[in-house]
């Protein structure tokens, strides 16, 4: 149980990490800007979970972790910002190159202002819960920055791919939070979120990793 995390983490990215090897795939051949734009926005996502955590808005079991720290933060919570991104670009690299997800730009301009709006209220409304407030605010913030002075022609793929990433991200965040187990390996402080859950998921999870994702493809397309 001490390496539950830990395992979580390698199962995330081991087949993805083979797979980049593959003759028809060869995703190893941007790996280069891959791990530039995951450093870089790792950075920021570790400060702000270890600022999270120590202002209580979420804790980690030490049951399921191995007792390794870096700025408060379990090393495991770290690896975290590397494996999943690595995966998840993966994933919008295979899409893209086999499918085409286009979608027409005036559906995709309406749909990431419509979203940005919803996102923005109820992160202004819900202004005294840290967790949902800020990752509501600042999902909307990226995906306007990104579509609009960002000039990005691939918001509508990237939403079509996260909603393919769903299913794994429920089966990832699903034990995180408890699924399957006595206790969950990430606790959440339920004064911080609005407590609405999928399962055992607070619902700003998908958000703050849609925003996550959104940026390390965002650095990744700009230093190809």
């Amino acid at each position: 149980m001490k390496f539950l995390y830990l395992f979580i983490d390698f199962l995330t990215i081991i087949i993805p990490l083979l797979f980049s090897f593959h003759p028809k795939i060869e995703f190893y051949k941007t790996w280069k800007p891959l791990f530039k734009s995951i450093l870089l926005v790792a950075f920021y996502f570790i400060i702000l979970d270890s600022v999270f955590t120590s202002l209580d808005v979420w804790s980690f079991n030490p049951r399921y972790i191995t007792g390794i720290y870096i700025l408060n933060l379990p090393i495991e919570e770290i690896l975290f910002f590397v494996c999943i991104p690595f995966s998840c670009v993966f994933t919008y690299y295979c899409m893209d190159k086999f499918f085409n997800l286009s979608w027409n730009l005036k559906t995709e301009n309406i749909f990431c202002i419509l979203l940005s709006l919803l996102l923005l209220a109820a992160g202004l409304y819900n202004w005294n819960k840290m967790y949902t407030s800020f990752t509501m605010i600042s999902t909307a913030l990226v995906c306007i920055l990104l579509k609009f002075p960002g000039k990005i022609n691939w918001f509508g793929k990237a939403v079509s791919v996260f909603g393919l990433l769903l299913l794994p991200f429920f089966i990832v965040n699903g034990i995180l939070t408890g699924t399957g187990l006595e206790e969950p390996v990430v606790k959440y402080n339920h004064l911080e979120n609005l407590g609405y859950r999928l399962v055992t998921i607070p619902v700003e999870d998908i958000f703050y990793g849609f925003e996550l994702f959104l940026l390390n493809l965002f650095f990744y397309k700009r230093f190809s």
